[in-house]
């Protein structure tokens, strides 16, 4: 087991530990709201092998399944909102790093329709690592609208990696998260 995938292990395996209730929480008032708290969608992962990633549902269950940006609004519902807004939906892709599907850190695993996307990261190389819950596109504030820019961030990342960096951007993606909340963000 390579020195990321260690840390891998180890984080994702605390943080379900250790948010466990808050996991718990989140399932029961998912489950009140939809009836399915759990959402399960297929998305490409390392090689561009096809995996089930796991989050918390933010829209209503019979929404079709397509990149967020594209989503209509009006079918996030109110938990939905607040999940997204504080990024507590992806929360369960801890189990994907645990299973060995993602990473903590690297490029965010698309879906199999976003052809533009995939033939942008496989012309950089970007589909040739395990894909992850964030990365330097995530810290920088991009998302997969833009898939010629996600790209080429991806494969920088993937070209300047250091362990350093892995904790880096787990610490930026949680201080940034952190920011949002206070209404720090001038993103906003």
């Amino acid at each position: 087991m390579g020195l990321l995938r260690f840390f891998d292990v180890l984080l994702s395996a605390i943080g379900l530990i250790v948010l466990s209730p808050l996991l718990g929480l989140l399932w029961m008032l998912g489950l009140f709201e939809s009836g399915s708290p759990l959402y399960c969608q297929e998305r490409l992962g390392r090689n561009l092998r096809p995996f089930k990633l796991f989050k918390f549902r933010t829209m209503c269950p019979d929404t079709a399944s397509m990149a967020t940006h594209l989503v209509d609004p009006s079918a996030v519902t109110r938990l939905g909102r607040v999940l997204r807004q504080s990024k507590l939906d992806e929360l369960p892709q801890l189990w994907n790093v645990l299973l060995g599907d993602m990473s903590l850190v690297g490029p965010r695993p698309c879906l199999p329709s976003q052809h533009d996307l995939i033939k942008e990261r496989s012309e950089r190389g970007v589909t040739s690592v395990r894909p992850g819950i964030t990365g330097l596109a995530q810290v920088r504030g991009f998302d997969m609208s833009s898939p010629a820019l996600l790209a080429a961030t991806d494969a920088e990342m993937i070209r300047s990696f250091k362990l350093m960096h892995y904790f880096k951007y787990i610490f930026m993606t949680v201080l940034g998260l952190f920011r949002k909340r206070q209404g720090l963000d001038d993103r906003e």
